[in-house]
């Protein structure tokens, strides 16, 4: 089959079937006499595993780890184990993250419990506060310390850059 029936055969766009040729999840296929490549059922099968581990948000080198396993099986599936195990605990870290930021917004909604005149937004002035000072929410009457404690810091802690698969961000 062509590039464009294996990716509807695995439900995956073509240019995500290319992207994991070059990131080299998927063997090269052999080409045909029309110099067109050819792929075999066994690649749609890879490609839904694939597609299956990147739906539970497993990064590239996770599912190059378990593709490993698959492609060189040992006498045990503990490496495949602990893949798991460490991608649960990023999920896990995760969390934690979004339950933080959940009390940072829920403290900044507390900022501006009424409609009032757009000068005089809780939300916007908390915002628009110099956080690197500890005063973000101050001008709005939402102390500093309040934030921080809804993040789980020590006033005048400063955010701390995380590197993850969402990307990089500040928490």
């Amino acid at each position: 089959m062509r590039i464009k029936e294996l990716a509807d055969a695995a439900a995956l766009p073509v240019d995500t079937v290319r992207h994991y040729e070059k990131a080299g999840l998927l063997g090269v296929p052999p080409r045909g006499e029309n110099n067109y490549r050819r792929y075999a059922a066994a690649d749609v099968q890879r490609l839904r595993f694939i597609r299956n581990c990147r739906a539970l948000d497993m990064s590239l080198d996770e599912v190059r780890a378990l593709l490993d396993f698959i492609d060189h099986p040992g006498s045990d599936c503990s490496p495949v184990d602990a893949v798991v195990d460490e991608h649960l605990a990023h999920v896990r870290e995760r969390l934690e993250a979004l339950r933080v930021l959940e009390r940072q917004l829920l403290v900044l909604r507390s900022a501006c419990g009424q409609a009032r005149p757009d000068t005089a937004c809780g939300i916007v002035l908390a915002l628009s506060g110099d956080s690197s000072r500890g005063r973000a929410g101050a001008a709005a009457g939402v102390p500093a310390r309040s934030l921080a404690a809804a993040a789980g810091k020590p006033r005048g802690s400063s955010p701390k850059t995380v590197h993850g698969r969402g990307g990089t961000h500040q928490r």
